[in-house]
């Protein structure tokens, strides 16, 4: 995946050096975001997660991207597990969370992520590791920086449409 056909990010087009400002400034934007939805605890289909439950995930998005940037410092190339998002709505109760909470929360994870990264050389941006999706693959920590960037930008995208599905929705 290079490109994003959905939100329209090309992988290519962001610079490693750009990556932890990105980062921190895609932490702030969530707040306007997760609160310009009326209900950021409903869902606008049954099969499509809540604006905070979008939130829980970035923020989860954000520290387990951490945790395999670290493993691929100290392992040459590393298999990373999936996270197992769609289990993590459930089994961390995504939507009975404090906003305000997963919303700091998410800002710290971006954070440190963004010091970790920022903290890398050519040489370690070039190690790479295993990744699960979309399909398995050896992957640079350049494109594992690039692909967390989008992450958090295509889901700002989707917690828009959750304010919006409920705006056209008329509830």
């Amino acid at each position: 995946m290079d490109r994003c056909d959905e939100c329209l990010f090309v992988y290519s087009a962001l610079g490693s050096g750009e990556l932890p400002q990105r980062l921190r400034d895609l932490a702030a934007r969530y707040p306007a975001a997760l609160y310009g939805v009326p209900d950021p605890r409903r869902r606008p289909a049954p099969e499509v997660w809540s604006a905070l439950e979008y939130a829980c995930h970035v923020r989860d998005v954000f520290r387990v991207q951490g945790e395999r940037l670290a493993l691929a410092l100290r392992v040459d190339e590393p298999e990373f597990h999936p996270m197992g998002r769609d289990e993590l709505v459930i089994t961390e109760r995504y939507n009975a969370q404090d906003p305000e909470v997963v919303l700091a929360d998410l800002a710290a994870a971006a954070d440190g992520f963004a010091a970790r990264f920022g903290a890398l050389g050519e040489v370690e941006l070039e190690r790479t590791g295993v990744y699960p999706w979309p399909r398995r693959e050896a992957r640079t920590l350049r494109w594992l920086g690039r692909h967390t960037v989008h992450e958090a930008e295509h889901h700002l995208l989707d917690i828009r449409r959750a304010g919006e599905a409920r705006t056209a929705g008329g509830a």
